[in-house]
């Protein structure tokens, strides 16, 4: 049996999510984007509760698509609170469409929103020598370095948490324990 962290436990969106994306550096802006979205929303909630409500998001939201969705009026709002299949927060969903214009923003300033993200990181990813998972912060430097950034320019729900839960998804911070199988693959 392989050795992994021990958050995932053993339910199978958790153990598959650790397996095969959390940690995996990703340039790709749309999937950057998807992250920032499920990060957002995420705040105050479990990572399992959004990890399972997944799809239903991405369907609620353009596949994830920032021009499409920086163009989603009040009309569409309220027919995003009406939906059962997402977090029905009115803050976090304007808070997508609203950094959504601000991610087409960075895109146009830097050429992409990966050029700019990963320059917290310095271009490539941190690799982290945890043992034990109560070793692992929940915010650093470069988080909260980012979080300060991203509020300046007018981005919501980017605090320095959300802003570290973020880079460990999205493999800015390779932060699985030591002796999981996952650390050296990655």
């Amino acid at each position: 049996m392989k050795q992994r962290c021990k958050w995932p436990g053993y339910d199978s969106v958790y153990v598959k999510y650790h397996d095969t994306e959390w940690g995996v550096p990703v340039h790709d802006d749309r999937t950057l984007f998807e992250f920032l979205v499920l990060e957002g929303a995420q705040a105050g909630l479990s990572w399992i509760t959004i990890l399972k409500k997944r799809d239903n998001f991405a369907k609620a939201f353009a596949g994830f698509n920032p021009e499409i969705i920086a163009e989603y009026n009040q009309d569409k709002i309220e027919e995003l609170m009406q939906n059962k299949s997402i977090i029905r927060n009115r803050l976090k969903i304007e808070s997508v469409v609203h950094n959504a214009k601000l991610f087409l923003d960075i895109q146009k300033e830097f050429t992409s929103f990966n050029d700019y993200i990963w320059m917290f990181t310095g271009g490539k990813p941190k690799k982290n020598a945890w043992r034990h998972e109560d070793e692992i912060p929940g915010a650093t430097e470069e988080s909260l370095a980012m979080s300060k950034n991203l509020k300046k320019r007018g981005f919501k729900f980017v605090g320095p948490k959300i802003c570290y839960a973020f880079m460990q998804a999205t493999g800015m911070v390779n932060d699985h324990i030591v002796g999981c199988f996952r650390y050296n693959e990655i």
